[in-house]
């Protein structure tokens, strides 16, 4: 398996993965919606291959993989460094193979070259698959997010 930096020309192939990724995490509950994103995202995936915060996994010369990551600076004052994970996807029929594994390494090993004293990413609470593997890799819980819909059910 290969971890590397991508090109540019990978810019639509990652838009894709990231769309999937997007309406993947819709059965977790999450509302971000994938194809009415995809030039949003795409932009961004061109900012993170040009600033090199996004790297890829190839497995006998197939893409099967991306993490998205940044170390944080600036908005607040902390006692800790935060690298954030921001995104991280392997395709289906690489699952289970290493891949995730091999691309949450690498980037926080880039983190932690970066500055970074911790590592910070988030999961929809109903994924328990990413929260095992999370967890597997040493992540515990920092921080709750809690939602309540604005819509009245009872009318």
């Amino acid at each position: 398996m290969d971890i590397t930096t991508p090109s540019t020309e990978l810019t639509d192939r990652l838009t894709d993965m990231w769309v999937e990724l997007a309406r993947g995490q819709q059965q977790h509950g999450s509302h971000l919606l994938g194809p009415e994103n995809r030039t949003v995202i795409r932009e961004t995936v061109i900012q993170r291959i040009v600033a090199e915060n996004l790297l890829v996994a190839r497995l006998e010369d197939a893409l099967v993989g991306f993490i998205m990551f940044t170390v944080e600076h600036g908005r607040y004052e902390q006692d800790v460094t935060p690298g954030l994970v921001e995104n991280l996807y392997v395709v289906p029929t690489a699952r289970r193979e290493g891949v995730g594994s091999a691309l949450l390494t690498a980037a926080e090993e880039r983190l932690v070259e970066e500055g970074a004293t911790v590592v910070q990413l988030e999961s929809m609470a109903r994924n328990d698959a990413a929260r095992q593997f999370y967890a597997a890799h040493g992540y515990t819980p920092h921080r709750l997010e809690l939602e309540k819909s604005t819509e009245n059910d009872t009318a």
